[in-house]
């Protein structure tokens, strides 16, 4: 009788256990060119769990994240931008250049920092972009290496 039992609750536990896996997702996304950069290991340890009620969910690729189905993507070692006469704001401490917007996505990418971070947030969702961001910005700071060149003329985040 306590072999059954024992029985029982494993075989319980090993369905509770497929039951789980086969609801949560992965999302598949590329991961930048340095996203094995070690400064990547740090900021992604610090990711949030929510964005903007998003909560976050699984990715497939390295110093990547995302939030929603995905509505908001973040990877970790893209291409450090250069000086640009693109909009350059300071969001919760961090320095972003907005990248020409695309029309179903705002791309944004920190500016002064290598490895260099990127945010693409969906278009269309009802998510305050500066929200978003400063969620982010706020999470990663203290893994980002020190900014070595910042927004010389700062604007407020344009609107979503």
């Amino acid at each position: 009788m306590l072999r059954s039992r024992r029985l029982a609750a494993v075989a319980g536990a090993v369905i509770l256990a497929a039951a789980l896996a086969g609801c949560s997702t992965t999302v598949h996304l590329e991961p930048a060119d340095d996203a094995n950069n070690p400064g990547c290991a740090a900021v992604s340890v610090l990711l949030p769990d929510t964005v903007a009620g998003l909560d976050r969910v699984w990715t497939d690729a390295q110093a990547t994240g995302a939030w929603g189905d995905p509505t908001v993507v973040l990877r970790c070692g893209v291409e450090p931008p250069a000086p640009s006469e693109l909009v350059c704001t300071t969001i919760g401490g961090v320095d972003w250049l907005v990248l020409d917007q695309e029309e179903e996505r705002q791309r944004l990418v920190t500016y002064g920092r290598e490895p260099a971070v990127e945010v693409n947030i969906r278009r269309g969702e009802q998510i305050d972009f500066q929200t978003v961001v400063d969620t982010i910005s706020s999470s990663i700071q203290p893994g980002l290496a020190p900014a070595t060149a910042e927004c010389t003329e700062r604007v407020e985040f344009p609107a979503g």
